[in-house]
């Protein structure tokens, strides 16, 4: 089979995850989720408290932010590809229910509690999913330098 000049230009995007990690790999991905983790943890949440909005538009930008952070998560490979996904799908479903509230208190239907209970469980689930990720990575990181 030929290969022609112009095909060996165009890469893929490389998957690099934590299924398929080095030792050395896995260590610096778990330390940068790490670190990102605690900064979200201290510095971010801290912040949108202190923003003058309401309850529901501070945990409906934590639920943007925490999207954007699993988009990047699962581009950079900081964990395993599966719980990434369910941890992206989480959030989005977080991020839009939030939305959804939003709007319907703009059109004046203000007795909808439920959506942000139901949007602050999808958030913890998801910030469970990541700590789990984190964990796992680290056993997996311990298993294979034994």
């Amino acid at each position: 089979m030929r290969v022609s000049k112009e095909s060996s230009l165009v890469h893929e995007p490389a998957l690099h995850t934590a299924e398929d990690a080095t030792p050395q790999e896995l260590r610096r991905a778990a330390l940068r989720l790490l670190g990102m983790l605690v900064l979200l943890t201290l510095l971010v949440v801290p912040f949108l408290l202190l923003f003058p909005g309401g309850e529901t538009t501070r945990t409906g930008l934590l639920a943007w932010l925490l999207v954007a952070l699993a988009l990047y998560w699962l581009y950079a490979g900081l964990g395993y590809q599966p719980v990434l996904l369910i941890q992206l799908m989480v959030f989005s479903a977080a991020a839009a229910l939030l939305t959804t509230k939003a709007a319907l208190l703009l059109v004046g239907i203000a007795q909808v509690a439920v959506i942000r209970w139901a949007a602050r469980i999808l958030i913890i689930l998801g910030a469970l999913l990541a700590v789990g990720n984190l964990g796992s990575m680290l056993l997996a990181l311990r298993r294979r330098t034994r």
